[in-house]
């Protein structure tokens, strides 16, 4: 028999629906992601630490569990939200089924709700929090309205160095790990690139140490601006003349130590759907994202140049510097988001190591 579980919302909503995976109840930032597949990466997506995701695609696990498919050893997200999970999934990589590896990962999921009206929900009135439970009348209202997602870098970062070879050794690049997904990784590996992954609590001195030719500020979760003490390091590796190239929170972070500002967006932009136009060639590309946060372009300074927007709602999705060697993106160009993919900016990187 199925266990009737509930999604309440701090507005008061209340959705009826089943529980999956891991038992328990769980409170969290809702949001919702629009991805058709990729269900694994977005389980495995460091990027999602304090959060309640919501698949909008009805149908998932339809391909099972492929640990080699992951981002990440393990989930960061607090809840899974679903149409309908398939219990009869079909791969010849599959491991385990949905439900399966959500009870291993002690991930409390839900499934059999009205996702689609949920999303609406979401859209018209902006992300807010909600509590997975089996008890609705019992979740506290304050407590639910009060969550926050903190300390989201530091609870997801690596705890040690690690170094990946690659097969021919061209440049030596310190990927900067604030949640960093592992594509990212393989990317740089495959352009010949051996790979230093630095925890987010590195000091300046400590990456500058290596004396790499790159450094790589990597995708992750929470309030950008809430991590004044990575700001003002890299700030220092910025002064260097150091080649950099961020993505997504990387982004946020090189455009604060640089002067500029961060605003948090009314459901931010998650999927593999997401229209950016360059504005330097008028193209558009479809890509992959997973933020809440972006770059307030009104405060870029003089030496920033905003040439990449969403063509949805002209947020800022791109930014390269005058003053250093250095440029970032807020979509994932290791993502693979469509048939005009965008991981010619690791080319870029590439070149920019090279100049310098």
């Amino acid at each position: 028999m199925e266990k009737k579980m509930y999604l309440v919302l701090e507005n008061g909503m209340i959705f009826e629906g089943f529980g999956f995976g891991a038992e328990g109840e769980i409170t969290g930032e809702v949001v919702f992601t629009t991805g058709v597949t990729g269900y694994l990466e977005t389980l495995t997506d460091p990027s999602y630490y304090g959060q309640i995701v919501v698949q909008t695609f009805p149908l998932i696990g339809n391909y099972g569990v492929i640990p080699q498919d992951f981002e990440s050893p393990a989930p960061s997200l607090r809840g899974y939200i679903v149409r309908e999970w398939c219990r009869h999934p079909s791969n010849f990589r599959k491991e385990q089924d949905l439900d399966q590896y959500l009870k291993s990962q002690g991930v409390i999921g839900l499934w059999g709700i009205d996702t689609r009206a949920l999303t609406r929900i979401i859209r018209e009135h902006g992300v807010m929090n909600g509590c997975i439970t089996a008890n609705p009348d019992l979740v506290d209202n304050l407590v639910l309205k009060n969550y926050r997602v903190v300390g989201a870098i530091p609870a997801v970062t690596c705890k040690k160095a690690t170094i990946a070879e690659p097969e021919e050794l061209r440049h030596r690049v310190v990927l900067w790990d604030f949640g960093a997904k592992l594509n990212i990784q393989r990317e740089l590996v495959r352009r010949g690139c051996q790979v230093t992954v630095m925890p987010g609590t590195a000091s300046a001195e400590e990456i500058l140490a290596l004396n790499p030719d790159g450094l790589m500020l990597s995708n992750g979760p929470g309030d950008p601006a809430e991590n004044t003490g990575i700001i003002r390091e890299l700030k220092k590796i910025c002064d260097t003349g150091l080649p950099i190239f961020g993505i997504c929170m990387g982004h946020q972070l090189l455009a604060l130590a640089q002067g500029a500002s961060t605003i948090k967006l009314k459901y931010g932009h998650r999927g593999a759907n997401q229209p950016v136009k360059n504005l330097d060639t008028d193209r558009v590309y479809i890509t992959s994202q997973n933020h809440g946060y972006a770059v307030d372009p009104s405060s870029l300074p003089s030496h920033a140049v905003q040439n990449y927007i969403n063509a949805n709602d002209g947020s800022c999705e791109g930014v390269r510097y005058t003053n250093i060697p250095a440029f970032s993106v807020q979509f994932h160009p290791e993502a693979c988001a469509g048939p005009l993919d965008t991981g010619f900016l690791f080319d870029q990187f590439i070149q920019l190591v090279e100049q310098a």
